[in-house]
């Protein structure tokens, strides 16, 4: 344990111990000038921080300094019953500073607990109690913000880390002052009554136990009772005003002080005008010249003085602006700056605009989050961040998705209108923007609004612009996936898992397999949307293959097959799945074709006649299938799979082709064709 931390503690025992244990008089004005000058120190420290979370440890100290108060007053009070003496702060403040008059110290110390109790304290508790509401309920607003803004790039993921974690401290702090604001309420009542208690027990103590008369008893702890609340409630005046400072400081850059002085006298016009008014009121009223002239002249002075100074910032501003953009055009790092490409872009022409503009309702930004969301989840990868930028010169209504400043995709979107995609054969004719639909090639309609419901009750399936575009860039992003997948993100994949399975990362990387190699492993992977969030049992296999081949195709067929379940299930159908095999004569010619190469790989030299011919093949066999409105997947023997998929890409990429050790033996398998040659 920290000395700091042992302190703390011995004090809060101290503290206890005050309520228990008689204190001699010259410790308890030793302890009451401490309480004043904690509380003077809480005071001008809430007037000097620029946000509430700069003084977050404030409710535990408001808790700690009202228990510390509150054993002072015990203590004190057992002294003036017992001893009929306070000590010379308390004899001070009775006789001093009230002049020694009961009755004008009671009327002072009423004063300073109505203010306290009614105006500062009533008004802190309902600051902090709305405060605390309102900063829980905008809490998912600010989130969505926070997600909005790191995916326009204007945060990094620590940054955006970073204010999330503010966002929850902010509603941390709101509702501990909601219920630290009790404390200062509570205490004030406590006040009342133990000043209360001091009058009417001294005065029959006094007379009982000490033999005074009716008169000095009365003077004697009337006198110190008073001198005890006002030493009391002077501290917790200034506690009390230091809740309100700190639960009302909102929008505040800098400190209360800077603040007051830059808001407050930040108009120099309308101090002329009051140093005006309070001169023709010493003119025409009976107060008189003498004392409002002297005040008129010190604010026209203050008004001119501030005049001037804010002129020479604003011509001060203007030549650091001068002298930096003459710096940025001589710099050569400004020019270096120019050749950093973006990972991902969506450019949008002007007329697109108001997609991404949240104030007019758009909401691309949230559908990007959750388009990243949906690929962590789905493929195990992290999708960079995609700037949004406007570019006059596309059509105002088309989009472009550039990868490291490269076109990749492109669609046009109107937003008066929707999208409609027939899904009934026989369905009648709409009126409209004849298209192909971006993400999958199908043909659509723009129509408008009025022609909106008519396509519903002809069975067309309505698409807003948004989400056109959302479904595009999902389309479009899955088929990029592999190459979004560079060193760098395969490192981050790896340390990540590391923090998991320790063993298992050192034993692979570097061991074994150097990171580019376990990057195309993983590209390999996503290139047929096989998801990598398992990335653990990645790691097992490949640890387990990689002492006999380094060869990353091989070792992505022996990935594959420890993912079983995940293949299965992500393309059977109620534990039945639909595929095209390929027939023996197509798999002798393939396995024919296989020659090796001199540093123990292997490759496909097939005749091109013989290519041309299974190509053919596997075209009609893929369209037949999609003309029957199913989804065409091939199935062959692990030996000659990646060669399959080979050729099965110059007709389809997006067709997928599994071997048979690639299914849990459990799925019943259903061939809706044989390829033959």
């Amino acid at each position: 344990m920290k000395k700091s931390d042992f302190s703390v503690l011995i004090l809060v025992i101290l503290i206890v111990a005050m309520m228990i244990i008689p204190l001699p008089t010259i410790l308890l004005d030793f302890l009451l000038i401490i309480n004043i000058s904690i509380s003077l120190l809480i005071l001008l420290v809430a007037m000097n921080t620029k946000e509430p979370l700069d003084f977050s440890i404030f409710p535990t100290a408001l808790l700690i300094t009202t228990l510390f108060r509150l054993a002072l007053n015990v203590s004190t009070t057992r002294s003036i019953l017992s001893k009929a003496d306070g000590g010379a702060v308390i004899e001070t403040f009775g006789s001093f500073v009230v002049g020694g008059n009961p009755v004008i110290g009671f009327v002072v110390f009423l004063i300073l607990v109505v203010i306290q109790f009614i105006v500062i304290t009533k008004g802190s508790e309902r600051v902090a109690e709305v405060a605390a509401r309102f900063t829980l309920d905008a809490m998912p607003g600010k989130q969505m913000s926070i997600d909005a803004d790191l995916n326009a790039g204007l945060l990094n993921e620590q940054e955006a880390r970073q204010r999330r974690r503010k966002v929850e401290q902010e509603a941390d702090f709101y509702g501990a002052m909601d219920g630290a604001s009790k404390f200062v309420k509570g205490d004030a009542i406590a006040g009342i009554i133990i000043l209360i208690i001091n009058v009417i027990g001294g005065f029959a103590i006094g007379m009982a136990i000490h033999g005074m008369g009716l008169a000095e008893s009365a003077s004697t702890y009337t006198l110190l009772s008073v001198g005890d609340g006002l030493v009391s409630q002077v501290p917790a005046l200034l506690i009390s005003t230091a809740t309100g400072i700190t639960v009302t400081r909102a929008a505040s850059d800098g400190n209360l002080g800077s603040d007051i002085m830059r808001q407050i006298f930040n108009y120099p016009k309308l101090l002329y005008i009051v140093a005006g008014t309070i001169l023709i009121l010493g003119i025409f009223t009976p107060i008189g010249i003498f004392l409002t002239l002297p005040i008129a002249i010190i604010l026209a002075f203050g008004a001119y003085t501030m005049s001037k100074a804010a002129r020479a910032e604003e011509l001060k501003n203007e030549q650091a602006d001068q002298e930096e953009l003459e710096e940025d055009i001589r710099s050569p790092e400004k020019v270096i700056n120019l050749l950093q490409l973006d990972t991902l872009e969506l450019e949008i022409g002007y007329g697109l605009i108001p997609l991404a503009d949240q104030k007019q309702g758009g909401d691309i930004l949230d559908r990007i989050v959750m388009i990243r969301r949906q690929f962590a989840i789905e493929l195990g990868l992290v999708i960079p961040t995609i700037r949004i930028r406007d570019n006059l010169q596309i059509s105002p209504n088309q989009y472009l998705l550039k990868f490291r400043g490269n076109k990749i995709a492109a669609g046009e979107v109107y937003l008066d209108h929707f999208l409609a995609m027939n899904q009934v054969p026989d369905a009648g004719q709409i009126e409209g923007i004849q298209v192909i639909e971006p993400a999958f090639g199908l043909p659509a309609t723009w129509v408008g609004k009025e022609e909106k419901q008519r396509a519903e009750l002809m069975g067309y399936i309505i698409v807003d612009p948004p989400s056109v575009i959302a479904t595009h860039l999902t389309e479009v992003l899955k088929r990029y996936a592999y190459q979004l997948l560079g060193r760098e993100e395969t490192k981050e994949l790896i340390e990540n898992l590391k923090e998991t399975h320790p063993n298992l990362v050192e034993e692979l990387v570097p061991s074994l397999l150097p990171v580019g190699e376990v990057q195309k492993v993983l590209q390999n992977l996503l290139r047929e949307q096989i998801s990598i969030r398992d990335l653990a049992t990645v790691f097992e296999t490949l640890a387990d293959f990689s002492v006999y081949t380094k060869d990353p195709r091989v070792l992505t067929e022996y990935v594959r097959q420890s993912l079983t379940r995940q293949i299965t299930e992500q393309y059977a159908e109620d534990g039945i799945i639909h595929v095209l095999t390929a027939g023996a004569t197509l798999e002798k010619g393939i396995s024919d074709s296989i020659q090796q190469t001199e540093a123990g790989g292997y490759y496909l030299s097939m005749d091109p006649q013989l290519s041309r011919k299974i190509t053919e093949e596997l075209r009609d066999q893929i369209d037949r299938v999609n003309k029957a409105g199913g989804q065409p997947i091939f199935l062959t023997s692990p030996s000659i799979r990646m060669y399959m998929k080979q050729l099965i890409d110059k007709v389809m990429p997006t067709v997928p082709v599994l071997a048979y050790t690639e299914l849990e033996p459990d799925i019943e398998i259903q061939s809706i064709g044989v390829v033959n040659i």
